[in-house]
């Protein structure tokens, strides 16, 4: 077949006038009987090079998949092509006998080109046996990253896949994978025993994708909300961690009018199947999903991918933002990040074997680089799949289109090289620091490092500066990670003739990224101060006339936030946070027309005018103790029941009040304290009190009166006089 016009037949199977990038060269290469390793970005057109040599060749191609799914639409695809069905067939737990031994009756005909099988099929005594008696054109193992444990899916049924080739019968692999570092290759061809595959490797770099990196806060789920209603029809993918995540925000998603559905392995199969072909055929537009959901999924014109949580690993984010604009048109990556979401994820590791640990911190790490890294984010994830990216600035990224400040840090740069020299290439990033910054901890005391000449040489800077330092020296290539040896820090030719004659080297200041609490985000932008305080001087207004304190009114978090997303009417006050609907009727009208004048007067653009709903969020707790108040129990009852302490219920009781919702529990504080205590803190906060502050209650109305009783009563004040 070396003499075979390819285009001609691209252009019958598939529609195409020519190849893109290396599909000719592999397709000739696998059609010569080779092994072959390609190893290709998402949207680059991995599955042509299996499938047009499959169509062409004798015998019937295996082609092992991970996904029940991602089988479907491959087999779907290829029977666009062929007048046939039967051209293409998978096997999996779907099928019944009577659909298998259709499929095999097919094989046996000849009928059928492209076999697709899961790994666990593969191992099947039945599947060997009728595969025997087959004439089989190649192997195929698709996304063949999942052989490595370094790999961002790994699954212990790929590593099978060799011995049970050889007892089918020997023929030609050809592995495909999107996104595989220089040790996942190495595991991939050790394992598919494939050592002599000529390698074709394109470039990782996707032009069109914009990656961006936002610090995560409460306000998360409005913030991706209020993104996807400023691009109203476009096709979308959300991805979250947890499956609870998962359908909470697609809810968040439908109550503002955005056709989304949720996706995850908990659901039937059914449901599953029928989200998928809805997301394909384009009746829903956003997808919130875990990672159960994309891989393999030929949809060219999603245009933007969106991480709630970020990945376990680079590999996985490169492949999942890589759904993103696989036509070549707009692709944004956004991924919202916080450092207490890293510790979640090393959390969930604890119990596993050691190594397993290990790997996973490593991979981690990488993560987190990236994430907090002020550096180019295409140099960046480049640099991790071992491809240089030169240019300065790439223009498509949120570190270039808003450069951070940079300083001067060649003699810095020295004196970390000189720790890595000094400890002799043979320890990680922490234990380097440790030394630099001269922490004398057991292990550097144990190797006696504590008495090398760099041992405290940059005890002046803090230990984030020197985290910052090593990785844009990583990225830069004055430093390698030895992945083998899980992370320790070598020097490159490059590092060496640094220390020999050291030049100007400039450090890029990272971003600053601090734990999300329950602070609200400030919304569509920054705090807008002249309104805030407008906001600020009205409240004082409507308090004095009603008869209150201010905080009654709107505490001053709502306030602010109001000041950031401009709400102008009661519907959109009712999304600021500690605005319920009660309080919007009784408080909000002129709120909202002050800022509705305002906006015209400054003429601010709000945001799309954008409305972004949220979806009442009652955990059980919130429930059972909300239905307990209502039945008049008690707090120790309604703690017994909870298997929580009263001061736990106690803490919930002021969640919910202070989030807008009406409490009363008169009937509690009869049982607890005198009419005439109750009556004076009641006062305090009615007449006296600027702010509901407990500290200062307590400092007031003195060792009288205990912090429970105060908390309780200013439950029932806010309550009768805020909700």
């Amino acid at each position: 077949m070396k003499d075979i016009n390819l285009t001609e037949f691209l252009k019958r199977y598939f529609g195409f006038d020519s190849f893109k990038g290396e599909q000719e060269a592999i397709i000739r290469n696998v059609l010569s009987g080779n092994n072959t390793f390609v190893l290709m970005p998402t949207g680059g057109g991995k599955s042509l090079c299996y499938q047009l040599p499959a169509l062409l060749m004798e015998g019937t191609a295996i082609v092992v998949s991970p996904l029940i799914a991602l089988m479907k639409n491959q087999v779907d695809a290829i029977r666009m092509v062929s007048e046939d069905d039967g051209i293409a067939h998978f096997i999996n737990s779907q099928l019944n006998k009577s659909e298998v031994d259709k499929v095999k009756d097919d094989v046996r005909k000849g009928r059928t080109k492209l076999l697709y099988l899961a790994p666990e099929s593969l191992t099947k005594e039945d599947t060997v046996a009728f595969l025997k008696s087959v004439k089989i054109s190649f192997y195929a193992v698709d996304e063949a990253h999942c052989i490595s444990e370094w790999g961002h899916d790994f699954r212990q049924e790929y590593g099978k896949i060799r011995p049970h080739i050889n007892r089918i019968g020997n023929a030609p692999v050809i592995a495909l994978t999107a996104t595989a570092t220089e040790k996942v290759r190495s595991d991939i061809r050790k394992s598919l025993g494939i050592t002599d595959a000529k390698e074709f490797k394109s470039s990782f770099n996707r032009p069109n994708l914009y990656y961006e990196v936002r610090p995560k806060t409460a306000n998360v789920d409005k913030d991706i909300a209020r993104f996807i209603l400023q691009n109203p029809g476009k096709s979308g993918i959300v991805y979250c961690l947890s499956r609870k995540k998962v359908e909470e925000l697609a809810e968040v998603l439908k109550a503002n009018h955005i056709n989304a559905s949720a996706y995850h392995a908990g659901m039937d199969t059914q449901t599953r199947n029928q989200t998928q072909d809805d997301f394909l055929m384009e009746r829903i537009d956003v997808i919130v999903a875990t990672i159960a959901f994309g891989m393999g999924i030929d949809k060219p014109d999603v245009r933007f991918v969106i991480h709630y949580d970020i990945p376990k690993s680079l590999e996985g984010y490169y492949q999942e933002t890589g759904r993103a604009g696989r036509d070549g048109g707009e692709g944004v990556c956004i991924a919202f990040y916080s450092p207490k979401d890293l510790q979640k994820l090393e959390k969930f590791m604890e119990g596993k074997p050691a190594v397993e640990q290990e790997i996973g911190k490593q991979l981690l790490l990488e993560t987190q680089m990236y994430m907090e890294s002020s550096v180019c984010r295409r140099r960046t994830l480049l640099h991790y799949f071992g491809e240089d990216y030169t240019q300065e600035n790439c223009g498509n990224c949120d570190n270039c289109m808003h450069p951070s400040v940079k300083v001067e840090a060649s003699t810095e740069l020295k004196q970390a090289l000189e720790a890595i020299q000094g400890v002799k290439e043979g320890f990680k990033v922490e234990y380097i620091i440790d030394v630099l910054v001269g922490r004398e901890t057991d292990e550097v005391l144990a190797h006696r490092h504590e008495k090398l000449p760099c041992f405290g040489a940059g005890e002046g800077r803090e230990r984030h500066f020197w985290m910052m330092l090593l990785r844009q020296g990583v990225i830069m290539g004055f430093i390698r990670r030895d992945i083998e040896h899980y992370g320790v820090l070598k020097l490159t030719p490059q590092g060496k003739d640094f220390i020999r004659s050291p030049y100007t080297f400039m450090l890029s200041q990272d971003s600053e990224f601090d734990d999300y609490d329950s602070t609200p985000a400030e919304g569509t932008g920054a705090l807008d101060e002249e309104l805030f305080a407008m906001l600020q001087d009205l409240r004082r207004k409507v308090a004095k006339k009603q008869g209150v304190p201010p905080y009654v009114v709107f505490q001053d978090n709502s306030l602010q936030e109001m000041a950031s997303m401009y709400p102008v009417n009661l519907d959109d006050l009712q999304n600021i946070t500690g605005v319920g609907q009660g309080k919007a009727k009784r408080y909000g009208q002129p709120f909202v027309d002050l800022i509705a004048r305002y906006c015209q007067e400054n003429e601010i653009e709000r945001v799309g005018d954008l409305r972004v709903r949220t979806v009442v969020n009652r955990s059980k707790a919130k429930v059972s103790i909300i239905q307990g108040i209502d039945r008049h129990l008690s707090f120790e009852d309604i703690a017994t029941s909870l298997r929580k302490t009263k001061e736990e219920v106690l803490d919930e009781v002021e969640a919910i009040v202070y989030s807008g919702t009406k409490l009363r529990i008169d009937y509690y504080i009869e049982e607890v304290m005198d009419e005439d205590r109750m009556e004076d803190i009641y006062s305090y906060f009615k007449e006296e009190s600027e702010t509901d502050d407990l500290d200062e209650a307590l400092d007031v109305l003195g060792d009288d009166y205990t912090e429970e009783e105060i908390r309780l009563v200013r439950v029932k004040f806010l309550s009768e006089m805020a909700n």
